[in-house]
């Protein structure tokens, strides 16, 4: 298969049956099958993998808000032109500020210093490949974040490599629900 070939987008009719009741599972929980899932479907324990860490993710200590920040910061910063429109629209719906989702999509500063705080250690993590300075651990922890916080972003970026990486391969289309929210990275 050539790049130039799209990856299928699997729907419950075409999926793996090991995948089925997976698709079924994130139909129930997002109201419509993402794109994404829809090429993960290809290789059920892949999108098994996904929908679990996910779900994991969903259970840790991080606040909704959080939990956005840390897939936001890697979706910048993996350049994933898939995630970062689906994510605008999951930081809206948690809550987030406008100044706080621009920045995120703009790779820039977040006025809230937690919320840059845990930014700028999600990012740390993700350039130094899990060898952060040891000045944004301090930051990190200074802000209130904690050891189990640290190893929470650890789970939400196993997820991001998941959807970042395989949009990169697949060149997932982005699906109609969040067209309106494209992006491209800055610079």
């Amino acid at each position: 298969m050539s790049r130039e070939e799209p990856f299928t987008l699997h729907d419950p009719d075409t999926a793996p049956e090991e995948a089925v009741p997976l698709l079924a599972s994130v139909a129930e929980d997002f109201g419509m099958i993402p794109n994404l899932e829809k090429v993960l479907a290809a290789a059920p324990p892949v999108l098994e993998g996904y929908v679990r860490l996910w779900e994991l993710f969903e259970k840790t200590t991080l606040s909704p808000i959080e939990r956005q920040v840390v897939y936001q910061t890697a979706n910048y910063e993996n350049n994933c032109a898939y995630c970062v429109p689906w994510h605008t629209l999951l930081a809206r719906k948690a809550g987030m500020s406008p100044q706080a989702i621009a920045a995120l999509r703009e790779g820039t500063v977040i006025s809230d210093g937690k919320l840059e705080a845990l930014r700028c250690f999600t990012r740390e993590l993700i350039q130094h490949r899990g060898h952060p300075p040891e000045a944004s651990w301090q930051s990190f922890t200074a802000a209130g974040y904690g050891p189990v916080q640290g190893l929470e972003v650890v789970l939400g970026l196993a997820t991001k490599v998941i959807s970042n990486y395989a949009n990169g391969i697949a060149h997932t289309p982005l699906d109609a629900e969040v067209r309106g929210l494209v992006w491209t990275k800055p610079g």
